[in-house]
């Protein structure tokens, strides 16, 4: 009898092993998941602000191959800063996929198209493109904006980065405090050690109770005779495919693996509640920003005039129009309408398009008058938009970044004089806006 309670505590730990190597199995798919989602594919996320100054791009290398020239790669800098650094990272993920040897798992023209195009290029069936929106689960906005040379710019910043690998912060007291990214990187590394050390361990502990319990059956068979019933459990196989898929803990551990995905995409998508970036509505009257703003150079405060001046950016009304309209494609259709809307007494209803919450505060002028922030960081390269979009995300966090990263307009501001000089007393670096207090939340909430 103690032989067979024996056999029975073996089976029983058999199975023990079983889920246990099936709960770690299943823990190390769910790992090697979020590490190839974490470092494999790039597509460029657009976000943050200003759309760079094609200044140095002019040097930049020719379509098709990455440069190594420093004006080129610092060209490229000011324009990842200003459209992807929000979304992207070089070494690590953000929002979007690190973008570390992107030029490496696609060619250089295959990324422009994409950069500029994303929506079509997932439309047209690209296997690739498919894929990234599979696992991201949403699209950037069109990049057609930016011109080719300030893509392949970008890209050869990402080659320079890549190279000099993630980068190492030291922190004021000597020891490292931004290794972040090769913290991430090593301790990704060491979970999927952990993981397959873990699950060669458990097979080899399974196998050797199966080993361990066949002896025992065979050994209790040749010492005793046994009923049907007691044949049948010694006979019984624990790690029958069968018998595993329909038991309990099998489906328990499945169910908790359902749950925690559905888990994961709910919050995914409550992060994404409010955020209108790519939002392109059409408008009552085509206005072509790229025609006006673009290509006729007229600047954005004559028509937004409120915005240097006043918390909104207003909205010109019909009369602006006619500064111009009243002399030029006076028989245009579209023109007719803004005729119609002046002879009516009645507004224009134009759509908007960059909206904030109720419970936000932000003023333009504060901005544009104090700052010196130029249009384009915040709305993207508005002078190259047919159609205007919601270029950046404007959420909290994106104009926390903005707040970290920008330092104080000083120059002919004697306001923050005194300011300036007691913090470069007591601080390296320079003076910032979350210095000033542009982290309070009473700042930015009423």
């Amino acid at each position: 009898m103690d032989n067979m309670n024996s056999q029975i505590n073996c089976k029983s730990t058999q199975r023990s092993f079983l889920w246990t190597l099936v709960a770690v199995l299943a823990w190390g798919v769910t790992g090697l998941f979020s590490e190839y989602a974490c470092a494999q594919d790039a597509a460029s996320s657009a976000d943050t602000a200003a759309v760079a100054t094609s200044a140095a791009t002019a040097t930049a290398a020719p379509t098709g191959s990455l440069s190594s020239d420093a004006a080129v790669i610092a060209s490229g800098k000011e324009v990842f800063n200003a459209n992807c650094k929000q979304c992207h990272a070089v070494h690590e993920k953000v929002v979007g996929p690190a973008l570390k040897d992107v030029y490496v798992r696609r060619n250089i023209p295959w990324l422009i198209n994409f950069i500029k195009y994303p929506e079509k290029v997932i439309k047209s069936g690209d296997a690739y493109a498919v894929a990234l929106y599979n696992e991201y689960k949403q699209i950037m906005p069109n990049h057609d904006f930016l011109k080719d040379e300030q893509i392949v710019a970008i890209l050869s910043y990402v080659q320079d980065e890549a190279k000099k690998g993630p980068a190492v912060a030291v922190a004021a007291g000597g020891g490292v405090a931004g290794g972040a990214e090769q913290e991430k990187g090593g301790s990704s590394g060491l979970l999927i050690l952990t993981i397959c050390i873990l699950g060669v361990l458990l097979c080899l502990a399974a196998f050797a109770l199966a080993v361990l319990g066949k002896s025992f059956s065979q050994s209790l068979q040749k010492n005793r005779s046994f009923n049907e019933a007691e044949k049948e459990f010694l006979d019984e196989n624990p790690f029958e495919i069968g018998a595993v898929v329909k038991s309990r803990p099998f489906l328990g551990i499945c169910t908790l693996v359902f749950i925690a995905l559905v888990a994961k995409v709910v919050v995914e998508g409550l992060f994404t509640v409010g955020v209108q970036q790519g939002y392109a509505p059409d408008q009552p009257i085509p206005f072509s920003h790229k025609l006006h703003a673009g290509q006729y150079k007229i600047d954005c405060k004559y028509c937004h005039g409120t915005a240097a001046r006043g918390k909104s950016a207003g909205i010109p009304a019909a009369n602006l129009c006619m500064n111009c309209h009243n002399k030029i494609k006076t028989g245009s259709p579209e023109i007719q309408k803004i005729y119609a809307a002046i002879e009516k007494n009645e507004p224009i209803q134009w759509v908007r398009i960059h909206n904030l919450p109720d419970l936000a505060y932000f003023n333009h002028s504060q901005h544009v008058t104090v700052a010196g922030i130029e249009c384009q960081r915040c709305h993207g390269n508005i002078e190259e938009m047919e159609v205007v979009q919601q270029s950046s995300l404007l959420t909290m966090g994106w104009c926390i970044a903005c707040h970290r990263e920008t330092e104080v307009n000083t120059k002919d501001n004697p306001y923050y004089e005194d300011m300036v000089k007691l913090h470069a007393k007591n601080a390296k670096k320079p003076l910032k806006v979350e210095d000033i207090g542009g982290l309070e939340c009473a700042k930015c909430h009423y």
